[in-house]
C-alpha cells in the first residue's frame, strides 16, 4: 500500500473554537491507482490533500507512506521525502513569472542536487511528455491557462515521484481547457502514474478510475468511476 491513513483527524484552533475539518478518515491507496475526492467547497478536501503531500500534519490518526509513519516527522525530514516521493499540481499553477518554462519546471531538481546536464535532460523529457516541448522558453505570462497547467504537471513529474497529487487542477481553466488537463492525467495513468485529485466537479471526478466522497470532514460513499472511458 502506497497511502495508508488510518482514523485521521484534523483540527484547528482559534482562541476557544475547534474547527474539525476532518474527522475519521481511513483510507488506502495502491501503487498505480488513480483516484479522485470528491466533493463541494468547504469540504476538507483541500486539507486531506495537503496532508498527504506534508505540507500539513493531522492532529489525529496515523499517516504512512511507503511503509512508513510519517505524520510526526520533522521539517527537514519532510521537505526531503516531498522532493523525492511527491509531486504536487496547484489549482493557481504557482510558476514563477521570472523564470522561464524550462526553470520552473527545473527548480526542483536543483534542490535535489542533480547535475545541470541531468536536469536539461530530466525537463526536456518532461516537457516532451506533457506535450509542452515547443513552449521551453516561454515565461508563464506567455502561455494560456490549460499551458501552464501543462507546465505545473511538467513540473511535478521532474522528480519522479512515487505519487502525483492534484488540488482542483481544473479549478482555474474554462472547460475545453480542463478537460484537455483531464486527458493529459489520464495519459500519464496509463503511463503508470499513482494519482490523487480532488474536486468538487462530478464531471472531473469521472475521470479517475476510484471516487472517494468527502462530506463535512468525513468520507461518505461515491460512485467508482466506469473503468470504460
Amino acid at each position: 500500500m502506497l497511502v495508508e491513513l488510518e482514523n485521521l483527524g484534523r483540527s484547528y484552533f482559534t482562541q476557544d473554537v475547534e474547527t474539525r475539518a476532518l474527522r475519521g478518515i481511513t483510507l488506502g491507496i495502491e501503487r498505480g491507482e488513480y483516484v479522485a475526492v470528491e466533493g463541494p467547497s468547504g469540504c476538507g478536501k483541500s486539507t486531506l490533500l495537503s496532508i498527504i503531500a506534508l505540507l500539513d500534519t493531522p492532529t489525529s490518526g496515523h499517516y504512512r507512506l511507503n511503509g512508513r509513519n510519517v505524520e510526526q516527522l520533522g521539517t527537514d525530514e519532510r521537505a526531503a521525502i516531498r522532493n523525492r516521493e511527491i509531486g504536487f499540481i496547484f489549482q493557481s499553477f504557482n510558476l514563477i513569472g521570472d523564470l522561464s518554462v524550462a526553470e520552473n519546471v527545473e527548480l526542483p531538481l536543483v534542490y535535489r542536487g542533480m547535475t545541470r546536464g541531468e536536469r536539461r535532460l530530466r525537463v526536456a523529457e518532461v516537457l516532451e511528455r506533457v506535450h509542452a516541448a515547443h513552449r521551453a522558453r516561454h515565461y508563464p505570462m506567455q502561455l494560456s491557462g490549460g499551458e501552464q497547467q501543462r507546465v505545473a504537471v511538467a513540473r511535478a513529474l521532474a522528480v519522479d515521484p512515487s505519487i502525483l497529487l492534484a488540488d482542483e487542477p481544473t479549478g482555474n481553466l474554462d472547460t475545453k481547457n480542463g478537460e484537455a488537463v483531464m486527458e493529459l492525467l489520464r495519459e500519464l495513468h496509463d503511463g503508470g502514474s499513482t494519482i490523487v485529485m480532488v474536486t468538487h466537479d462530478a464531471r472531473f471526478a469521472k475521470h479517475a478510475k476510484r471516487t472517494v466522497g468527502l462530506l463535512d470532514g468525513q468520507l461518505v460513499d461515491a460512485p467508482t468511476a466506469s473503468a470504460a472511458m
